[in-house]
């Protein structure tokens, strides 16, 4: 696994991180988990992957979809 891969996955996983913006294009979604002092950006091409990290996600967690 990717370094950026595990640091998204692991700071929205915990308490680390305050908010996700999930934003999808035609060929790709973004990921940008806020946490306090960083904004770490995901961008995934396969829509299935990037559906399966949504699920993941915790349900504390605010998430908002952008256009």
């Amino acid at each position: 696994m990717e370094e950026s891969k595990f640091k998204v996955k692991f700071t929205a996983k915990y308490s680390f991180a305050s908010a996700v913006k999930i934003k999808k294009n035609k060929d790709n979604v973004k990921f940008k988990v806020r946490c306090s002092r960083y904004l770490y950006t995901l961008v995934i091409t396969d829509k299935e992957k990037a559906e399966k990290l949504k699920q993941s996600l915790p349900p504390g967690l605010a998430v908002k979809e952008l256009k």
